[in-house]
């Protein structure tokens, strides 16, 4: 499917219609935040912003889409061995992050039509002229699953408890560090809170859509300590245990088969007839392992909806003439995928190095990550891997990003004769058709992905084939997937790995903790705690790297920060420490009887899940 909706017509279309709902429901000033609204090109739906709606003291938040039916099920799937737990604020893996996040909402959330902020736990906000101050005014009278009102203590409690106090992942936390210190949260009154930023802050809006959590539940836990919370609404939690405010509760958890949620009878939003919502009385997510599983499973009737490999793409078209399914196409995901060299040259506890010294001299060269980026076949790896269906990628942004560069974006075509005189003027030389340094060692390291990723295994194989040509031995070896994670954040003992993140095409800042050499996810020379007491062996380029996501955090003008985020993807480009392979299209099958089914890039098929029923 071509793009329907471009950046021209999304000025002069979507940007007038938003300006003054922004102003007007948020107190926005429009030349600061429009910068980084964008209509979707894929789908272009014709609604108005949600509502507020008030009965009888409560303060409801009312659904865009056509009034349906109650009852049913809809049943998906995630690839993988399933969550690792279902705690929001410990969640650091997206299966994790996905089934937690189904329960927890936050005070705003990204409109998945427009990109623009809208509310969700909170009613309104006001942005003082000062830029710094933001007052939240929350919804009254809405509950918790549990009966009890969600009310501003709890929003005091989850940022300056579990986000500013370093409970569970920090990568919140570590986000809204502003030259080295945290906004403050204040209790206005019961529905009322304040939040102060120590300087204009671009992207601290969209770090308001973080999860709330129960105050009157959690609390439990953070008094124990740190290491209770790591531990606390793990796989092993009862359903009892949650305590919620989004759409649907966890009913029964089944390890490495299935998580089923059940209807939230107190949730906040209602339909346009005033009903409460959602309509489905189940949620259920399969836990298939595999990308074919994946496919079987919904061919076999087992599961409503599927996210399509490329190969699979042209025979669904046939079958969807006569099936029971759509296919949309939402057109690139912001899913980033990439090969990284581990060019850490610390030593751990033990004194010992976390990588061999030989490979790091070859992984801490240019030339020779550069080498390996030219020497890379994007194209074919769209065309084999992904039977086309999706597109090169040569920039740490994903291909959606309002803040791509486009002159790095074009990319170049593989070069395997530039590769070699890239290497040579680091001494590198070929013998016998293998690769050796300038001190005589031959080249060779290991690569690995998550096993049962089948589009990542036929990618490895074609990466070690391009580098053979290099003379380069490449052992590639998929292993079982929280093996990798251990290595990634854990034992840092690794070579070269081969994954993907999912960015966010509307705040290049939500990957901070990627690029800033202090960061949790920054994989190419990753710190333990105990070296982030030191700042020795940071690279000059990572330090550039922190200097501009600092800068474009503090700076409020789209086009000045627009200008500082394609720096930084020139200088990502250029010294290579990650090198980027390509982006699938977000192609998905759904069953027709299915309605409110209204798919977006940003959003998926399944963001308005609670307004979802079936016909």
């Amino acid at each position: 499917m071509k793009r329907i909706v471009y950046i021209i017509l999304i000025l002069l279309a979507t940007l007038l219609l938003l300006k003054s709902c922004l102003k007007k429901d948020f107190g926005f000033d429009e030349n600061v935040y429009l910068g980084d609204i964008r209509a979707l090109e894929v789908t272009n739906y014709d609604f108005e912003k949600p509502k507020n709606i008030t009965i009888d003291g409560v303060d409801y938040l009312q659904a865009r889409g056509e009034t349906g039916k109650f009852g049913g099920e809809i049943i998906s799937s995630t690839i993988g061995e399933g969550p690792k737990t279902f705690n929001p604020f410990n969640a650091n893996d997206n299966t994790s992050a996905q089934l937690a996040g189904i329960m927890y909402d936050g005070l705003f959330t990204t409109d998945p039509y427009d990109g623009s902020i809208i509310p969700k736990l909170a009613k309104s906000i006001e942005i003082l002229p000062d830029k710094k101050t933001y007052i939240v005014h929350l919804r009254h009278g809405i509950k918790w699953s549990d009966g009890k009102e969600i009310t501003a203590d709890d929003v005091i409690y989850t940022y300056g408890t579990i986000i500013f106090g370093g409970f569970g992942d920090t990568a919140t936390r570590d986000s809204l560090y502003i030259e080295g210190k945290l906004p403050s949260v204040e209790k206005i009154d019961k529905y009322t809170v304040k939040f102060t930023t120590p300087k204009p802050f671009a992207p601290f809006l969209r770090m308001l859509t973080t999860p709330i959590a129960p105050k009157h539940v959690f609390k439990i836990a953070t008094d124990k300590g740190k290491n209770y919370f790591r531990s606390y609404l793990s796989t092993n939690a009862k359903p009892s245990d949650f305590v919620t405010s989004g759409a649907f509760k966890i009913s029964e958890y089944v390890p490495a088969q299935r998580v089923i949620y059940k209807r939230n009878p107190n949730y906040y939003m209602i339909d346009k007839n005033g009903r409460k919502l959602p309509y489905l009385d189940k949620y259920v997510i399969l836990i298939v392992g595999d990308l074919n599983n994946d496919t079987l499973k919904f061919e076999g009737l087992e599961t409503d909806i599927v996210n399509l490999q490329g190969s699979m793409v042209a025979r669904y078209r046939e079958l969807e003439k006569h099936g029971d399914f759509t296919l949309y196409n939402l057109g690139p995901t912001t899913s980033t995928t990439f090969i990284v060299f581990n060019m850490n040259t610390r030593k751990n506890k033990e004194g010992k190095y976390y990588v061999n010294p030989i490979k790091q001299r070859w992984f801490n060269d240019s030339n020779f990550r550069s080498a390996v980026d030219w020497a890379i076949d994007r194209e074919n790896l769209v065309l084999n891997v992904l039977s086309g269906v999706g597109e090169p990628l040569y920039t740490s942004e994903s291909i959606s990003s309002i803040f791509l560069n486009e002159e790095i974006a074009k990319g170049h075509k593989q070069d395997i004769n530039y590769a070699k005189e890239l290497l040579k003027k680091s001494g590198f030389y070929l013998k016998d058709n293998k690769l050796y340094d300038k001190f005589g060692n031959r080249v060779e390291f290991e690569l690995l992905t998550n096993a049962g990723n089948t589009q990542r295994e036929a990618t490895g194989v074609s990466i070690k084939e391009d580098l053979q040509q290099l003379g380069m031995k490449v052992n590639f070896k998929p292993v079982e997937f929280n093996s990798l994670v251990a290595k990634l954040s854990n034992t840092y003992d690794w070579d070269a790995i081969l994954i993907a993140l999912t960015g966010n095409p509307l705040e290049p800042h939500s990957g901070h903790n990627v690029w800033t050499s202090d960061g949790a996810l920054h994989l190419f020379n990753q710190r333990s705690e105990e070296d982030l007491k030191s700042t020795d062996k940071i690279l000059p380029f990572e330090k550039e790297l922190d200097k501009i996501f600092k800068q474009a955090a503090l700076e409020l003008d789209f086009k000045k920060r627009k200008e500082l985020y394609n720096k930084y993807q020139q200088i990502v480009a250029e010294q290579n420490p990650v090198i980027y392979l390509y982006s699938p299209a977000n192609i998905i099958a759904i069953r027709k009887k299915f309605k409110n089914i209204y798919p977006t890039e940003l959003g998926g098929t399944l963001h308005n899940i609670e307004e979802i029923y079936i016909d």
